[in-house]
């Protein structure tokens, strides 16, 4: 139960970090679209938070490599999805 609670308050710090992506408008809207679908699948609280992640993390993934991405948001993803890889079983 521990671990999970761990768990639930990593996808909780995650959401607010993406949440800066998602409110920032010098980021191109669709990645602004795609950070605010993957906080809403991090905060939903539905399911188990490894499934949840690696959901969050399949979508940060690929805005992670988009070209219109500013440097600041990128880092700021690669922040977000090195915590959610700590989640794990």
């Amino acid at each position: 139960m521990g671990e999970n609670m761990a768990s639930t308050e990593k996808l909780q710090q995650v959401a607010e970090i993406i949440a800066r992506v998602a409110d920032d408008t010098s980021v191109p809207r669709n990645i602004r679209r795609a950070a605010n679908e993957a906080r809403e699948i991090l905060l939903k609280g539905e399911g188990d938070p490894v499934v949840r992640a690696a959901s969050a993390i399949s979508i940060l993934d690929e805005i992670s490599n988009d070209p219109n991405m500013p440097v600041h948001a990128r880092t700021t993803i690669w922040n977000a999805l090195s915590i959610l890889e700590t989640i794990h079983e």
